[in-house]
């Protein structure tokens, strides 16, 4: 995980994390690589052994609600990875009894915003001091189903070999 945030660009690090944040402390490691598959999730994708991406959610105690968040190499970037672990994360948080995902991203990150926007969930967004807060419910409605068969049709066709694994 260290030498997967080590990767990423300082503009990549910055829309994840909102600052310049170079190295991650060992706090936050400890707290990336430990999910309980529940409450605490995280996928990453893989390219020749690499991690190319990751995605996560960590449920807002007490609540059916999760804080949903990824990042993906620039490298990998508009490929459909953001999508794709969205897709994964949403699975596996409704049959964790998580109703609703919420999000909070840079006004300028418009691929992240995108990922949101053309998911297929029903998105609420407000705007405030350059930052942008969604929340959607993740229970799959028949446009969300339309637009994930989309996806898997275009992710089908542009296939390169990367894997998504549970956990971090």
């Amino acid at each position: 995980m260290t030498e997967f945030h080590e990767s990423l660009s300082a503009r990549s690090v910055y829309r994840r994390f909102f600052f310049a944040h170079p190295r991650l402390s060992p706090g936050e490691v400890e707290r990336f690589i430990h999910v309980d598959y529940v409450d605490r999730m995280a996928f990453v994708v893989t390219d020749g052994g690499r991690i190319v991406g990751v995605g996560r959610y960590e449920r807002l105690e007490g609540s059916d609600e999760a804080e949903v968040a990824f990042v993906v190499t620039d490298a990998y970037q508009r490929r459909g990875i953001g999508a794709l672990l969205l897709d994964r994360l949403a699975d596996v948080a409704v049959r964790n009894g998580i109703a609703t995902f919420v999000a909070q991203t840079l006004s300028e990150n418009r691929d992240m915003l995108g990922v949101f926007l053309t998911s297929g969930f029903p998105v609420d967004s407000s705007s405030d001091s350059g930052t942008v807060s969604v929340r959607f419910p993740i229970e799959p409605t028949q446009d969300y189903v339309r637009a994930r068969e989309r996806r898997t049709s275009l992710a089908a066709r542009g296939s390169s070999g990367s894997d998504l694994s549970d956990g971090a």
